[in-house]
């Protein structure tokens, strides 16, 4: 199966794609990322499942019907549910990157069996932090958000890269991996996971304690190379002791799946087979 569809929610339409064959898949991407992000994990895991990929509403594809209005969490995480119900009428498996582990988050809590397995990896989260990290993560995303609109891209860009311990100077990859330039659809998606994505971040109301009592076999998962004092990768340390079981480790760093695509795609195999 290969497709390329759109779909009707509240408020927009959604851009989506689905490859491959076997039990359904949705990833959930972070940042500007839309479904052509994913593309060189998704080749990887064609042989054995059928992948969703998206456009979140406001990148790429997916437009609102009132731009000026942006987009909450809960209508992200909404808008991934509904993706579900176009797409299986079975509990299916997710993998939510960063942004798109917090939606995955949402939907584990309030639409129960939607989700038999959900991949957390680096959520960015700040709720799960203790009190005095909660605040001072929420504070840096309205900084970046501030400086977005102060000194534009360039600036943010790297500043944002620091925040998620990413060197992309010195960034491991594995070979024959596809380059994605900062063309004017990355930067456009960008400037919209920016101006409204981090506010939304703050303002989200995450009930964190009903994730323990949620049906979804909740998976939390850091990046290799990730330094342990990225906030993404607390959140994931926190997310993991609130639900009492393991972390699981992934090749790469925040963004391994973009960077280490066929060691990742191994990872998510062995961990939906286990």
């Amino acid at each position: 199966m290969n497709t390329a569809e759109m779909v009707r929610v509240p408020g927009a339409k959604l851009y989506y794609e689905v490859r491959g064959n076997g039990p359904v898949l949705l990833i959930s991407q972070s940042g500007e990322g839309d479904a052509g992000r994913s593309r060189d994990l998704v080749d990887h895991l064609v042989a054995g499942y059928t992948v969703v990929t998206y456009d979140r509403r406001g990148l790429s594809r997916s437009t609102l019907d009132d731009p000026a209005a942006g987009a909450t969490v809960a209508e992200h995480a909404d808008d991934v549910r509904r993706l579900l119900a176009e797409v299986t009428d079975e509990p299916a498996a997710m993998l939510g990157c960063s942004f798109g582990a917090v939606l995955g988050l949402h939907v584990a809590i309030g639409h129960p069996g939607l989700l038999h397995t959900l991949i957390a990896h680096e959520p960015v989260a700040p709720r799960l932090l203790p009190d005095e990290l909660r605040v001072r993560q929420e504070r840096e995303l309205i900084e970046l958000r501030d400086l977005y609109r102060k000194e534009g891209l360039t600036a943010t860009f790297a500043e944002v890269a620091r925040v998620l311990g990413i060197d992309p100077a010195a960034q491991e990859t594995e070979p024959g991996i596809a380059r994605h330039p900062m063309d004017d659809r990355r930067k456009a998606n960008f400037a919209f996971f920016v101006e409204n994505d981090f506010g939304a971040v703050v303002q989200d109301t995450l009930e964190v304690a009903a994730l323990a009592g949620s049906p979804t076999r909740i998976i939390p998962a850091v990046g290799r190379a990730t330094p342990r004092t990225v906030f993404d990768h607390r959140c994931a340390i926190e997310l993991a002791a609130l639900l009492g079981v393991d972390v699981q480790e992934f090749p790469g760093g925040h963004n391994g799946n973009l960077t280490h695509p066929r060691a990742y795609a191994a990872r998510i195999r062995d961990l939906l087979e286990a």
